[in-house]
């Protein structure tokens, strides 16, 4: 009686968020909208310390957002290129490999999907 009326009650579990499975998880679980990345730029996250992508239309990127030069966080996104404003590194917003130095070694990538409009980790 009481029970069924209890039943759907559980049901927002979008809100205590399914980590890593992405089905079902909704808005709760994303790190960004996927409308507000722009293409052939991104979006840094400073609190993730990500860096998401959209290198072309509906096909999003994300990599660790700390340059792998001297650990500053990226701070901007724009012509294809991830840019860290401490030393003028440059990074690909493909696939996170090094454009222009100091910085020699990659960003690392980060697995996303996107989820009910939402880019989330995959």
């Amino acid at each position: 009686m009481c029970s069924s009326d209890l039943a759907p009650t559980p049901e927002p579990t979008a809100a205590t968020g399914a980590p890593s499975t992405g089905a079902g998880s909704g808005s709760a679980a994303g790190l960004v909208a996927a409308a507000d990345v722009p293409v052939g730029g991104g979006v840094v996250l400073k609190a993730d310390e990500l860096v998401v992508t959209q290198p072309v239309a509906g096909e999003f990127k994300a990599f660790t957002a700390l340059c792998t030069h001297q650990g500053c966080l990226v701070g901007s996104v724009t012509d294809g290129s991830i840019h860290c404003p401490c030393h003028d590194s440059l990074f690909s917003a493909t696939d996170g490999s090094v454009e222009s130095g100091p910085a020699s070694a990659p960003l690392a990538a980060v697995a996303v999907t996107v989820v009910e409009g939402q880019v989330a980790r995959a």
